[in-house]
């Protein structure tokens, strides 16, 4: 039988955002199913799977409708679903596995879905690591910028920065939805996309406070809660996931340990970890 790397990378295609996918047309009939009907209730499978996963179904599934030439003047519409690769991986285990094709795409797609996830989480690891640093540098100007406004209380005027961001949230009842535990900095458990968020909020109430010379203690956590509030906005008008239901990441000393690892790695192999 044709290498299956070979037979599934030929119907791979690359959209418009460089990202790849399959056609379920066309794997149906890799796959050897003749009736198309009957590998949609494949898909129907691969779906609830995905669903069970906690996995959004609308991007790894979805469904168009293509126009196909029946002759030399004429075409029609028939109904297709782009597939992601996690998505073909889920298919791969809902479809005939006495067919030798189906057990070769189970190997495939289980290998390349599993090698996506170690550079996704590479990717995670260095901008958690990276943002996590930029935090802690540019929390040390929030504090100055604070100081001279006048804030003694520097946990309080934290606190409302927190609660503007995370609509009404306060340290605590972070921690406790996240279910950390209360010795655990949260800012070590975000990912990158949350700390991201609250980075933006740190140099832009930092930079208000300076800019506007905000005096006195009400007045500065007034504007910490604004500039948080005034981000949450932000990310809900972008149809953004609210902060507070972003999961929580591992320690960040581990991805730490991991980002050095990968460098050491490189080096050892002879690599250019330039761009890391």
């Amino acid at each position: 039988m044709t290498n299956p790397i070979t037979i599934f990378e030929e119907i791979k295609k690359i959209n418009e955002y460089q990202s790849e996918y399959w056609s379920a047309r066309q794997l149906a009939k890799i796959l050897e199913y003749a009736d198309y009907r009957n590998f949609e209730m494949v898909i129907k499978k691969a779906k609830e799977s995905c669903k069970n996963s906690a996995q959004s179904i609308r991007e790894h599934f979805v469904d168009v409708t293509d126009m196909i030439e029946v002759g030399k003047t004429a075409s029609r519409e028939i109904k297709d679903t782009y597939l992601s690769r996690y998505a073909c991986y889920l298919i791969m285990q809902n479809a005939d596995p006495s067919k030798e094709i189906v057990a070769l795409g189970q190997t495939y797609f289980a290998i390349q879905t599993r090698r996506q996830e170690v550079q996704d989480q590479r990717i995670e690891d260095q901008k958690r690591v990276f943002l996590r640093e930029e935090m802690t540098a540019h929390n040390k100007h929030l504090a100055e910028a604070a100081s001279q406004a006048g804030v003694i209380n520097y946990g309080r005027f934290t606190n409302y920065g927190y609660m503007g961001l995370y609509g009404g949230l306060g340290m605590q009842n972070i921690k406790a939805r996240k279910k950390l535990k209360p010795t655990q900095k949260i800012l070590d458990h975000m990912g990158s996309e949350e700390l991201a968020a609250n980075l933006f909020r740190a140099t832009q109430t930092d930079a208000k406070i300076r800019r506007e010379q905000v005096k006195g203690e009400a007045k500065a956590n007034q504007t910490h809660f604004d500039v948080g509030r005034k981000v949450r906005q932000t990310i809900q008008e972008l149809g953004g996931t609210m902060p507070e239901r972003l999961p929580p990441g591992d320690d960040i000393t581990k991805a730490k340990r991991r980002v050095l690892s990968q460098k050491s790695t490189k080096q050892l192999s002879g690599g250019d970890d330039s761009n890391t």
